[in-house]
């Protein structure tokens, strides 16, 4: 045995030499040498390891074997009527169940089965033939202790393992660890789930495991206060990415200021703040579903306004109707422009019906941003009827003075009428540019102490389009509900004077 085991030292170390030598011809760091040395150590321990398992066994099924040889041979005896080999018989059998537990249990608990036997009695180990295996009630009795023991410290261990393992599965679904930090841990997890009487893997309840285990929950709880700041960012992220799509005002009490002074201060837990606000999510995401059919005409009409400013700043374009490039692209638009603005009212009127449907459902108001979308839509069709009526007397307006220009041109001739027609495009351009800049007339009060606060009535807008309407919005309400507009009879006091004033004039 002594020479092989020097054999073996030679062949190893030589085997060795031709490795390092075989490292250093390609190249190998020191570093990447001793981590494959370490790794070929660890090999080998396992070979042994597993060796010794495997012998273990192989004289646990022999003497197992030979016990059962001895209550056969003791069984055929009590047949020729020898009662004596039968007790022993039963107590073979008796001592044999023992023996086989207790392997059990120290496989499963990483003990050394045979120094537990050991302490028994010698002779429950020994593979030599010589001593037969004792089988007197003191052996009996200490087998029986010896399992008692066992099944206490299993019992143990298993309430220990699981505390360890749960505490390990929280961690990993609240900080979302990877695969790859979860697969050392897989074989403890999946028997973590397994009834205690069927947990007798080899080595699942050794200190050992329990230790990595424990250790690994010790970790992650160091990490996750540090992480939790993160996740409730990226939850608190999601649930504002929610609301703003559903234009809802998100729950303040976990606003990113508010929960990074709690989870500083340690006057919450970490789980139920992230608990609450996913719990916040799922009630945006329903009440994002509950409103979605609003929301998509909302921007349907936000859409249509946008396409009346710009039409209005089309019409404005002296030069729309040049052959320039893209010119027929804009008059296609425009004409696509004036369908939709066409279907404005319609729009609205649908809108405030299903607002109202929505709202007597729920019995609350249907919010947008904060404001009531209700208010919003009332004032904006005030607004539209009264730029409508600018637009009306407008027109009326300039007919007037169109006929008047006519008359006087009639009355006194061209020349008069063009200094008249400049004399009142002067006092004219003055007057209408005192407004938005569109050829409207601009009242100048105020929106009386009792009405809407143009804040309270613009939603918070994230994109340029709803921009463009709510901006405009907010000039709108800054207007008088009830305009005061130039009379005809003023209108024709305002032109008669201008035209008394031209030269020829009867008046001068």
């Amino acid at each position: 045995m002594a020479r092989l085991g020097v054999q073996v030292a030679l062949g190893t170390s030589a085997l060795l030499q031709e490795l390092e030598q075989i490292w250093t011809e390609i190249g190998e760091s020191e570093k990447e040498k001793d981590h494959m040395l370490s790794e070929l150590e660890k090999e080998c321990m396992q070979v042994y390891r597993r060796k010794v398992d495997e012998a273990r066994s192989a004289r646990a099924r022999l003497h197992q074997s030979l016990v059962s040889k001895e209550a056969e041979v003791a069984s055929l005896m009590a047949l020729l009527g020898e009662q004596h080999l039968q007790l022993e018989s039963d107590r073979l059998h008796n001592i044999l169940e023992h023996v086989n537990e207790v392997h059990s249990l120290c496989g499963a608990l990483g003990v050394d089965f045979r120094k537990i036997v050991g302490e028994v009695h010698p002779s429950l180990h020994e593979t030599c033939g010589e001593k037969s295996t004792n089988i007197s009630d003191t052996t009996l009795e200490g087998l029986s202790q010896a399992i008692l023991k066992l099944r206490t410290e299993k019992k143990i261990r298993v309430q220990r393992l699981q505390d360890a393992t749960a505490s390990l599965l929280e961690l990993w679904n609240l900080m979302d660890s990877s695969e790859e930090e979860r697969r050392p841990f897989e074989k403890v997890t999946i028997k973590f789930r397994s009834p205690e009487n069927d947990i007798m893997c080899p080595g699942v309840l050794s200190l050992e495991i329990i230790k990595q285990t424990e250790a690994e929950v010790k970790r992650l709880k160091q990490l996750k206060v540090s992480r939790m700041k993160e996740l409730v960012m990226k939850k608190r992220l999601e649930l504002e990415e929610i609301c703003r799509y559903a234009h809802i005002e998100p729950d303040m009490s976990t606003a990113p200021e508010k929960t990074c002074a709690l989870l500083d201060s340690c006057l919450v837990d970490p789980s139920e703040l992230l608990t609450n606000i996913g719990t916040q999510i799922e009630e945006a995401k329903e009440q994002s579903m509950t409103r979605k059919e609003i929301i998509d005409r909302v921007n349907k009409w936000l859409f249509a306004c946008e396409e009346e400013n710009w039409l209005e700043d089309y019409n404005k374009d002296w030069n729309r109707y040049s052959a320039g490039r893209g010119g027929h692209l804009n008059l296609k638009r425009a004409e696509k422009a004036r369908v939709i603005i066409s279907k404005i009212p319609a729009i609205i009127d649908n809108l405030m019906s299903k607002i109202f449907i929505w709202e007597d459902e729920r019995n609350v108001p249907f919010l947008y941003d904060g404001v009531h979308l209700v208010s919003i839509l009332e004032e904006y069709k005030i607004n539209r009827q009264q730029k409508e009526e600018e637009k009306r007397r407008y027109r009326e307006h300039k007919k007037l003075r169109n006929l008047l220009l006519t008359e006087k041109e009639a009355a006194y001739g061209s020349k008069s009428t063009l200094k008249l027609s400049n004399s009142f495009d002067r006092k004219t351009n003055m007057y209408l540019t005192n407004g938005y800049g569109n050829g409207f007339m601009t009242p100048i009060r105020r929106i009386s102490a009792g009405g809407a606060t143009p804040e309270l009535l613009t939603p918070r807008s994230h994109s340029g389009r709803y921009n463009s309407y709510f901006t405009e919005a907010r000039r709108l309400s800054a207007a008088p509900l009830n305009f005061v507009a130039v009379s005809k009879e003023d209108a024709v006091s305002l032109f008669a004077s201008v035209a008394g004033s031209g030269p020829g004039s009867p008046h001068t």
